[in-house]
């Protein structure tokens, strides 16, 4: 089954940019355990904060569009996996596993929605 690992970063800074989450060797070994488990789909990490844009379409089908780093949440999303494993409790082993798991940061676990089923 796939889950989505949702990586999200503790805090923003002034600039927009996130706090550090894990060290960049930490990230590399976890990448490379991922991808060596065969269960890997696909992942990204996200560009800082300040690069987004956000799109918002009203009830009249009007278009608005805002740039900036302009969020009501602590946690900003700034990166994730796709994996395939068994079952949640696997996913959930991965997901602690994930540097981004430690300090300030969390992962969020979802299941990939499986239309063909």
């Amino acid at each position: 089954m796939k889950y989505m690992l949702m990586i999200y970063a503790g805090a923003v800074e002034a600039d927009g940019t996130t706090t550090e989450v894990g060290d960049f060797d930490a990230w590399m070994s976890y990448d490379k355990q991922v991808r060596d488990a065969g269960i890997m789909v696909s992942g990204e990490s996200l560009a800082d904060l300040v690069t987004a844009t956000t799109v918002r379409v009203d009830e009249t089908g009007v278009r608005t569009v805002t740039d900036g780093p302009f969020t009501e949440a602590r946690e900003v999303l700034g990166g994730f996996y796709v994996i395939d494993v068994p079952d949640l409790d696997a996913a959930l082993d991965w997901a602690a596993r994930c540097p981004g798991s430690s300090g300030d940061g969390a992962v969020v676990v979802r299941p990939v929605a499986d239309f063909g089923a």
